[in-house]
């Protein structure tokens, strides 16, 4: 790789279901955050290829109580993201609710609370077009089995332009189930170019599959289609589901993610250019590259999402996100009420929740986490723990279906211990991992090195070096998210306060 190409993937971590669009000379994207908070991250580029993370659109998950406990694979699924009216608007699936909308004048906001555009189960994928030719606007959706009883297809509907309401009960114009060898379509993205609707599908499931593109005349159709980029004989599995974005200069390019395990959906950019049969042609002639020339635009300094944090002022960065809703008290920024305590210097303060599920850090909302990194790396972060409770306990996580954490916990004698813990995905709580270790003092470096397969161990410095805890252990993913890393303070459920935890220094170093 030179200073003149790229290498894919351009963001080497869970940014799941990717949508992008360009305004002027900045580029925006978005991506699924299902059941975490705040959701509907939103990252800046003026190259395609180094991406910064500027904010979330979604503050809370509503109805609020439904997400004030983990629900992982729920929530936000596959937005889209378009700028229109001089608004930038994202709209997305609730696959137990329905489409929402929110929009906003700028990237930073304000962003309006998610309006209900159409109610109902299975709802998923929505994307929306306005057509800037006739003033129309329309809007095309998928479907989720799992909720509606029906997937491989896709409806559209004809809008209200102000985006908040539907204009027809909705029209049946993919199915897949009438194409031979396709199944799982999904994931529509919906376009005009060169007097056709287009609409760019994967199908084939996120592991195995392929992406489709579909052009009509009329928007109810009939459609045809083509499959424009597949793995064919790369190591790039199920390439597909993203966007279609164009620079100032007119060259185009598709941004769409590859499914990795544990890592999650990590995101790859493709060349695209349009045939001479007017069919799109994306990658190297329908597979994707490895490495390509870099876009046409001014060259930018590498930036990459942060994963740092000292936590200023006992605050946490934007890459950090919490496993469901947080009390209304700490979004409104309460120093002394919620989960996180602000104060005067660095280091994030946790409450040790009280809480009955202190066994399974999977149940529990007051899990701060980020996304797993795509390559080989080292984390570590210094722990104190305050908490004089028995049983109060606090540490670093690798979260998934299976779990496994250090930290440390207080004793019933009022002694603090080195512990490791973990459990199976089948498994209703933890176990040890590792025999406990007293920690004098109630101070520890935590570590886990992150391998290759996502392959993972624990590691922690008591003051005397560094030194290894349990057998290495594969990180797993949970159904539709990466694994995440997670920093958590909690205590035995009971009266009054049960103390808290500092974490200082969080640093993620290549291994």
């Amino acid at each position: 790789m030179t200073h003149e190409t790229y290498e894919n993937p351009v963001l080497n971590a869970d940014w799941s279901d990717p949508d992008v669009v360009r305004v002027g000379d900045d580029f925006y994207l978005t991506a699924s955050s299902f059941g975490r908070v705040p959701g509907l991250p939103l990252l800046h580029s003026r190259d395609l290829v180094n991406w910064s993370l500027v904010g979330h659109a979604l503050e809370r998950l509503e109805p609020a109580d439904e997400f004030s406990r983990p629900r992982h694979d729920c929530g936000v699924w596959a937005p889209s993201l378009r700028h229109h009216d001089d608004r930038f608007w994202i709209f997305w699936g609730d696959p137990d609710q329905g489409i929402f909308q929110v929009n906003a004048p700028e990237i930073s906001g304000p962003w309006t609370r998610p309006h209900l555009v159409k109610e109902g189960k299975g709802l998923i994928d929505p994307c929306p077009l306005w057509d800037e030719e006739t003033g129309e606007a329309y809007l095309v959706h998928a479907w989720a089995k799992s909720r509606s009883g029906v997937k491989n297809r896709l409806t559209g509907h004809r809008m209200h332009p102000d985006g908040t309401s539907l204009l027809d009960e909705g029209k049946l114009i993919v199915d897949g189930d009438r194409i031979p060898g396709w199944f799982t379509l999904e994931g529509p993205k919906l376009y005009r170019h060169d007097g056709w609707f287009w609409i760019l599908a994967p199908a084939g499931g996120v592991e195995t599959g392929w992406q489709g593109a579909f052009r009509a005349r009329d928007f109810f159709g009939p459609y045809e289609e083509k499959i424009v980029l597949e793995q064919k004989d790369t190591d790039v599995n199920g390439p597909h589901q993203g966007g279609w974005v164009r620079t100032p200069s007119g060259e185009d390019w598709f941004l769409h993610f590859q499914q990795r395990g544990a890592y999650g959906r990590v995101v790859h950019l493709q060349p695209m250019r349009w045939g001479t049969d007017g069919w799109p042609v994306i990658g190297d002639d329908g597979a994707p590259v490895a490495v390509h020339r870099r876009p046409g635009l001014a060259p930018q300094p590498p930036v990459a999402p942060a994963t740092d944090d000292d936590f200023p002022g006992g605050r946490h960065g934007r890459q950090w996100q919490w496993t469901a809703n947080p009390p209304a008290s700490l979004e409104r920024g309460d120093p002394h009420d919620g989960w996180a305590t602000q104060h005067s210097g660095d280091g994030l303060r946790l409450t040790c929740v009280r809480t009955a599920d202190a066994h399974d850090l999977r149940a529990l909302p007051n899990v701060l986490t980020q996304r797993l990194p795509g390559t080989p790396s080292a984390v570590e972060v210094e722990l104190e723990l305050h908490g004089e409770e028995p049983g109060a306990r606090a540490g670093l996580a690798v979260l998934g279906d299976a779990f496994g954490w250090i930290g440390l916990q207080r004793g019933a004698d009022g002694t603090v211990h080195l512990v490791h813990r973990f459990a199976e995905a089948v498994a209703e709580r933890e176990r040890d991992a590792d025999h406990p270790r007293l920690a004098p003092g109630a101070r520890v470096r935590l570590r886990v090195e992150i391998g290759t397969g996502a392959r993972c161990r624990f590691a922690y410095d008591l003051g005397d070096g560094l030194r290894y805890s349990g057998p290495v252990f594969a990180a797993t993913p949970w159904r539709w998210v990466g694994a995440l890393l997670g920093l958590f303070a909690v205590a035995p459920d009971g009266p009054g306060h049960a103390g808290a935890a500092t974490f200082t220094e969080f640093r993620i170093r290549p291994l």
